[in-house]
């Protein structure tokens, strides 16, 4: 047999293995019990793209409301996001994939805490039916790019 044939297949060997390893070994779409995510790899071409993607400027969400949200009708609904990069991170509210802006029934309040600190509210007064979604908190700046995502649903007053 060729030693360029052995060679290759030896080394197909190997790589089928690594890969098998990264992925759990598991051929399924399940999840282990526990598993927080799977590691994101990343290959740097250069050393600007590693500063770029690794800057410890980028913006960061510290802060946020829950992930599941239960409110009552003809109540309010408040979503909290704190955010921190250099430069300060800008911070976009989304429902349901689309960008909110001003409307006569929910209000975005904005603080600065610091140089490099955001701190961001969104209201919606009074509930309704149509708040039900999911609603989305991204805070941006040059380095990077931050979201958290909450779902909201009503429940039966009490």
């Amino acid at each position: 047999m060729n030693i360029r044939l052995l060679c290759f297949l030896l080394l197909m060997v190997i790589v089928t293995v690594d890969s098998a390893r990264i992925r759990g070994g598991r051929r399924g779409r399940g999840r282990k019990k526990g598993h927080a995510g799977s590691p994101r790899f990343i290959f740097y071409t250069s050393p600007g793209r590693r500063e770029y993607y690794d800057n410890p400027n980028g913006a960061r969400i510290l802060k946020s409301s829950h992930f599941d949200y239960e409110f009552y009708l003809g109540h309010k609904i408040v979503f909290l996001c704190v955010a921190k990069g250099d430069p300060r991170p800008q911070i976009t509210w989304f429902k349901d994939g689309v960008e909110l802006f001003s409307h006569p029934y929910f209000q975005i309040s904005e603080w600065q805490h610091g140089e490099n600190k955001l701190k961001s509210k969104l209201e919606i007064t009074p509930a309704t039916q149509m708040d039900s979604g999911t609603y989305e908190c991204q805070a941006n700046n040059k380095y990077a790019v931050d979201r958290r995502v909450f779902k909201a649903d009503f429940g039966a007053n009490s």
